[in-house]
């Protein structure tokens, strides 16, 4: 698996390249100037939205995390995505899909609200969500999402599905010359990428992911920064051992708490949940005795029993700091779930365009992950830490030293943000 040689702190990029063999002539790339071709619609109220429908949106997406966990969990190493990010961003895509690519793709990706509702809630989520950034260079909790569609200029895009872009994610379309200049508008997409990143990712689409056959691409980025609630104390950290999954251990720096925290158990397994500063958003980590075993048995039902299993006391905590890039190619994976006409000559994406026969050319995945004692970033500001006068009742010990699942949620709608698993710090 590829590794991404610029370090970040939590940066998610989803990228959707949709390609057509026909070649379209219009003005030329510039890395500073580009047209946006951008609904006047403005975005939409979310206020009207059910708090229910909401919540649907984020099981929706729960439901697609476990699904494409387990389709890649047979994969060797450490593994980190965003569920929340890919389903974003191929529900841009999906509102341009119809006939037998709209119905494999709400099947694969959980889009059961149908094509209008689907935006909507998830244009409520998003407000949710970005609710909580306190933003900020020094701020303890960020949490932050960008779009934007890229489009050959010349090309006749539907207006309703440009307005499906504007009023749900604030995104219009930007024209580049991709057919004559395919070089220099990718070189106008890696700007913006940096740009949203704060220069975290720079060249995201090498040279060959950008050709003259492109029609479109999708981008979403989503940035997550936070501290602790409470943090685990430098000096506290040890090297200790961390048991691998072929019996072999490796010296890992091993974070000390003995804090209120979340926890629970089950038949084969532990739990503790990490809040972040402002209680909102929460690490789920899951310890399983036996990892070959629980990994092969999870399910949607699994990872809500132990959510709603999860209560707080007081817990003698040993964590391990890990640290991790992942790029994920998605296209065999996506179809081998149940969506292969969006890749084939059989695709319908009409609602983008009715004048060309479009399809997905490429899905790529990135993800880094830093994890240490002032939470998800190595320069994060401190967190306040809560200190109980009282005697404090007896800690509960939990030793993470060995492979491990962890999740980071939203905790008033349940949607997970990031899933993955650590096998070797």
């Amino acid at each position: 698996m590829n590794k991404n040689s610029h370090k970040t702190i939590i940066i998610i990029l989803f990228v959707v390249l949709v390609s057509s063999g026909c070649q379209l002539l219009g003005a030329p790339a510039s890395e500073n100037n580009f047209e946006d071709l951008k609904s006047a619609i403005p975005r939409e109220n979310t206020d009207i939205i059910p708090l229910d429908t909401i919540l649907t949106a984020a099981e929706n997406i729960n439901d697609f995390a476990l699904a494409l966990y387990n389709q890649i969990s047979s994969e060797s190493g450490n593994i980190l995505f965003s569920p929340y990010s890919i389903h974003v961003a191929l529900a841009m895509t999906y509102a341009g899909a119809r006939t037998q690519t709209e119905l494999e793709m709400a099947e694969t990706l959980n889009f059961t609200l149908g094509q209008e509702m689907t935006h909507n809630s998830l244009n409520a989520l998003d407000s949710r969500l970005v609710i909580h950034d306190s933003s900020g260079e020094d701020a303890d909790f960020l949490f932050r999402t960008a779009n934007s569609i890229w489009g050959q200029t010349g090309m006749p895009f539907s207006q309703s599905f440009l307005d499906t872009l504007a009023g749900n994610y604030g995104a219009g379309l930007r024209l580049l010359d991709f057919a004559a200049q395919p070089q220099p508008s990718r070189l106008v997409i890696n700007d913006w990428v940096a740009e949203q990143t704060e220069d975290k990712i720079l060249d995201l689409l090498p040279s060959s992911a950008v050709t003259s056959d492109t029609i479109m691409v999708l981008t979403n980025a989503v940035y997550f920064k936070a501290a602790w609630g409470n943090q685990f104390e430098k000096f506290a950290t040890t090297e200790e051992p961390f048991h691998l999954l072929d019996n072999t251990d490796i010296s890992v720096s091993m974070m000390k708490q003995d804090e209120r925290m979340g926890y629970a158990s089950g038949s084969g397994w532990r739990a503790v949940e990490l809040p972040y500063e402002g209680s909102t958003t929460a690490m789920v980590v899951v310890v399983p005795d036996d990892f070959a075993a629980f990994e092969q048995n999870l399910s949607v039902d699994i990872v809500s029993s132990v959510i709603e299993s999860i209560n707080y006391t007081r817990v003698e905590l040993s964590f391990p700091k890990f640290s991790f890039t992942q790029e994920l190619a998605l296209n065999d994976v996506l179809a081998a779930m149940g969506m292969p006409t969006a890749f084939s000559d059989s695709a319908d994406f009409s609602g983008m365009s009715a004048g060309a026969n479009l399809a997905i050319s490429d899905v790529r995945h990135k993800a880094f992950i830093d994890v240490n004692e002032e939470g998800t970033e190595a320069a994060a500001a401190t967190a306040v830490g809560i200190s109980l006068t009282s005697m404090p009742p007896a800690s509960i010990p939990v030793v993470v030293d060995h492979p491990f699942i962890f999740m980071i949620r939203d905790k008033e709608t349940k949607a997970i943000l990031f899933f993955g698993r650590v096998v070797n710090p």
